[in-house]
């Protein structure tokens, strides 16, 4: 029997995990971007990651090898999982024709992926939101053509926040498609901030990115403007639980602030999905406590090293009640995704 036959007997829903290609396509078009991706051999069953001629990142087969990755769930406690692309491959800096190039080979990785699993993976796609037409066109194929449930973005495109109203016209029709929009880190801000090893931006950066991502669709009323809108913010929503109480204050001691709000930004925060992916227990009762049981969901980071490779345990051993803890593994998930019932 193959690996993908006998994995995942577990409940877990992963909405937070990562896809990269064994080999990228060569480009089509009349000079070569600075940034296209490549990869090169590595130790064992690795591949070098390479990025304007120097090695970004040291990936498994695990990135993209689906059976591997479907028996890995197994241990991990996962019924399904949520692939979408490494965060650096969405591309923002690119001409946006070249990246609508390089996305769509990835978003076709991703459903042969999904195709090859048996039910067991699930796709989030990848659309130029440096082009608002590109990216509209883009978002359509994924959706009604690939069949995927959503869209990853990014933290920020190109510097500006994802809470901008320039990406309106894309959260509208993310709506209207039923498409579930998922946001990590990509390039945070205040990378020069930091001191020691290059490893530092995950662990430091990437949270202080989302949690400003996630306070700009706050500050903007997104969902306000677009009620029905399911976005969810990796790790946890980074800083934002540090962040919403001063907000809180904010508009308190501000007349500007509490004007600028058409509701709380705690009432806000709180039609937000977030991950469950911050590595500690006591953090993840805070953040359930400040955003609701009913907004948080298995996130992994897999199948990177720095990854959680014991989710479901983790939630289990968090404390929470039965109910509680099953809509952290797989309820809420399920209705971030929009899966039909028996799905």
């Amino acid at each position: 029997m193959s690996p993908i036959q006998t994995a995942a007997c577990g409940c877990g829903i992963d909405v937070h995990a990562h896809v990269v290609p064994a080999e990228f396509p060569a480009y089509i078009g009349a000079r070569l971007p600075a940034h296209w991706p490549s990869t090169a051999p590595a130790q064992d069953c690795h591949r070098h990651v390479m990025i304007d001629d120097k090695v970004y990142r040291t990936i498994s087969d695990r990135c993209w090898d689906t059976g591997k990755r479907v028996a890995d769930m197994d241990a991990m406690g996962l019924a399904r999982q949520v692939i979408s692309p490494m965060p650096e491959l969405l591309s923002y800096w690119f001409d946006a024709a070249d990246a609508r190039q390089l996305l769509r080979f990835l978003n076709d990785q991703i459903a042969a992926m999904v195709d090859e699993s048996a039910g067991y993976l699930i796709g989030l796609g990848a659309v130029p939101l440096q082009d608002m037409d590109m990216a509209l066109v883009e978002l359509e194929h994924i959706v009604r053509t690939l069949g995927f449930a959503g869209v990853e973005v990014g933290s920020n495109v190109n510097g500006v926040p994802i809470g901008h109203p320039r990406f309106d016209p894309f959260f509208e029709a993310c709506v209207d498609l039923g498409a579930a929009v998922f946001v990590h880190a990509v390039r945070p801000t205040g990378m020069d901030r930091l001191v020691g090893p290059p490893q530092l931006p995950q662990a430091l950066a990437y949270p202080s990115d989302v949690g400003l991502a996630a306070a700009s669709v706050i500050t903007s009323n997104l969902m306000v403007r677009r009620p029905n809108l399911r976005i969810a913010f990796s790790h946890g929503g980074g800083t934002l639980g540090l962040l919403l109480p001063r907000l809180e204050r904010a508009t308190q001691v501000f007349p500007a602030v509490r004007d600028s709000l058409a509701l709380s930004p705690t009432e806000q925060a709180r039609r937000l999905f977030f991950d469950t992916l911050v590595f500690d227990a006591a953090t993840l009762r805070h953040l359930t406590g400040l955003f609701g049981d009913g907004q948080l969901m298995i996130g992994t980071d897999y199948p990177f090293h720095f990854h959680d490779a014991t989710p479901v345990d983790r939630i289990r051993a968090a404390g929470f009640g039965n109910e509680a803890a099953d809509r952290l593994l797989h309820t809420n998930a399920r209705r971030f995704l929009a899966l039909p019932d028996g799905a």
